[in-house]
C-alpha cells in the first residue's frame, strides 16, 4: 500500500427517483464520479499537502481506485435539510499525522455541520496531543484551547447541506477528503 502525499476536497449533490442514481450524481457533482472510490478512517498522513480539487483529478484515472473519507447523508422527504461534512485538524509538529472526521445528519446548516465536523477532528487530535480540554464547553471556547497550546496549527472543514427534493425523488449530499499519490 502507500501513504497518501496529497489530498483534495470536495462535495456534491445529487437527485433522483432512485436512491444509487441519486448517489452517482452526488459523486458527479463532487467529479468523482469515475473513481473507484473506497473509504478509509480518518487519519491525516504526515507530510501530505493539501491541494486544489483541479490538482487532484489531474493526477487521477477513469476507473483509479481512490482512498477516502466520505460524509454522506440520503433523504426522500421534501423540504427536510440534509448535510455531510468532513473536518480536518492538523498539528503544530511536522511529522505527525492528524484527524479527519466525516459528519452527516438533518436540519443543520452547511456552517453548523462544519463546525461540529471540525470540532470532532480537533478533539480527536487534541485528546491524541495530551491537550486537556473541558469536553463540555463549546467549541469556540475548546478552539481557543487548542489554539493556545501551540499543538494544533489548524482546523477547517468541508460541508455540503441541501433542501429534500420534491417530487418523490432522493436527494444526497456528500462531502469528501480524497487522498491522492
Amino acid at each position: 500500500m502507500y501513504v497518501p502525499r496529497y489530498i483534495f476536497f470536495t462535495k456534491g449533490v445529487g437527485i433522483a427517483r432512485e436512491k444509487l442514481a441519486s448517489f452517482e450524481n452526488a459523486l458527479r457533482s463532487a467529479r468523482i464520479a469515475h473513481l473507484n472510490i473506497v473509504t478509509v478512517s480518518s487519519i491525516f498522513p504526515p507530510h501530505c499537502h493539501i491541494i486544489d480539487i483541479e490538482t487532484g483529478l489531474s493526477r487521477l484515472e477513469p476507473g483509479e481506485i481512490a482512498h477516502c473519507v466520505m460524509a454522506k447523508e440520503q433523504i426522500k422527504v421534501p423540504g427536510r435539510r440534509v448535510v455531510a461534512s468532513i473536518g480536518l485538524a492538523l498539528p503544530a509538529e511536522k511529522g505527525m499525522y492528524g484527524y479527519l472526521s466525516e459528519h452527516h445528519g438533518f436540519g443543520q446548516t452547511e456552517q453548523e455541520a462544519g463546525d461540529y465536523a471540525e470540532d470532532l477532528a480537533a478533539s480527536m487530535l487534541a485528546n491524541t496531543l495530551g491537550i486537556e480540554f473541558d469536553a463540555a464547553k463549546d467549541y469556540d471556547e475548546r478552539r481557543e484551547v487548542y489554539q493556545m497550546s501551540g499543538k494544533i496549527v489548524e482546523s477547517q472543514h468541508t460541508s455540503q447541506a441541501a433542501l429534500g427534493a420534491e417530487g418523490n425523488l432522493w436527494t444526497t449530499v456528500l462531502a469528501v477528503a480524497l487522498f491522492v499519490k
